[in-house]
């Protein structure tokens, strides 16, 4: 007589149970589960923490300084030369500028195929361009800096005192807290909200211009010329060459005061008998302030800008554990 394992000949029919597998070895599927477990712990502590997906738009910022420039005249003169070297630069999928009281900015957005890097070499070759079409007035050659658009910054610091100018505050920002932050792995740029560079202002009384017969021309030539830091040369002796150096730079508004701008019936015309000279900031039309419950105070505001694909978390931990060594 013939006997069926019932159970064993309807898996032998229905194929192989999964189940059975793992029921009937406990030790392996124990293993197997707790590396699936480390896996995922182990992952989720190298998983990137962002709001946003990590897009890169290959976007430059360019930006002119031309002191004392009408938005009338940032526009004609710095921002349309430059945009006209633009134009000529392939991938462009869009270019807005916008120009205001002594600034003028221009924002190109290229295509998402253009590399990025390529695009930076494009732009620094065209205001190389621009140059000779530029106003000589300009503090510095356009500069230029990759960005991204979708970034927001992922931490904000104020700094504030109740004892210091806020030009003192702003040399402490610029020049030791902003690039030590920089170089943090995972910073991408800190930018510097609110700015109080120092520089002395000199308001001139027309009234007294007119009495003394001077002109404004004549103010900013003897400006110039007073306030002078050149090599001049160089003294060859027997043993020795001697470098010959000329240390004319003022430091001050009371530095600036004394200075002779003009003679008049034989007497000299001192700054301060035609102006008023003070030790002030390169812009007083703008500022940053913190808001709190108690007061508003003034205040230099740092942004953290992270880099694509880094951990925001991570990145504000090692920023705030580094401010106290600062």
């Amino acid at each position: 007589m013939r006997h069926y394992d019932w159970p064993t000949d309807a898996r032998r029919r229905n194929g192989v149970n999964i189940s059975e597998i793992f029921i009937r070895r406990p030790i392996a599927t124990s293993l197997l589960m707790a590396a699936i477990a480390l896996f995922g712990v182990v992952a989720y502590r190298v998983l990137p923490i962002s709001d946003l997906p990590s897009v890169d738009y290959p976007t430059i910022f360019v930006g002119a300084n031309l002191p004392g420039g009408d938005p009338g005249t940032m526009a004609s003169a710095v921002a349309s030369p430059l945009e006209r070297q633009f134009t000529t630069i392939a991938g462009i999928d869009e270019m807005t500028s916008s120009s205001s009281t002594g600034s003028s900015n221009v924002v190109m957005q290229f295509d998402l195929n253009r590399n990025i890097d390529s695009a930076a070499v494009d732009v620094q070759t065209a205001i190389s361009a621009a140059m000779p079409l530029l106003p000589a007035g300009l503090t510095a050659p356009p500069s230029f800096r990759k960005v991204n658009p979708a970034d927001q910054p992922i931490l904000v610091i104020n700094l504030t005192s109740r004892s210091l100018e806020m030009s003192k505050v702003d040399d402490y920002a610029e020049d030791i807290l902003a690039p030590r932050i920089s170089m943090v792995n995972g910073v991408s740029q800190v930018t510097v909200q609110g700015a109080k560079k120092w520089a002395v202002r000199v308001q001139v009384d027309p009234n007294k211009l007119e009495a003394e017969k001077i002109g404004i021309n004549e103010i900013d030539q003897a400006l110039q010329n007073w306030n002078v830091n050149l090599p001049t040369g160089q003294l060859f002796g027997t043993e020795a060459t001697y470098n010959i150096v000329t240390k004319g730079q003022l430091d001050n508004a009371a530095a600036y005061r004394p200075i002779v701008v003009t003679y008049r019936n034989g007497a000299p015309v001192h700054l301060e008998q035609v102006a008023t000279v003070l030790d002030s900031v390169e812009v007083v039309t703008q500022g940053a302030w913190l808001f709190t419950k108690r007061s508003t105070q003034p205040a230099i505001t740092l942004q953290v800008m992270r880099q694509p694909g880094t951990n925001t978390i991570e990145v504000t931990d090692v920023v705030l554990v580094l401010l106290p060594e600062l």
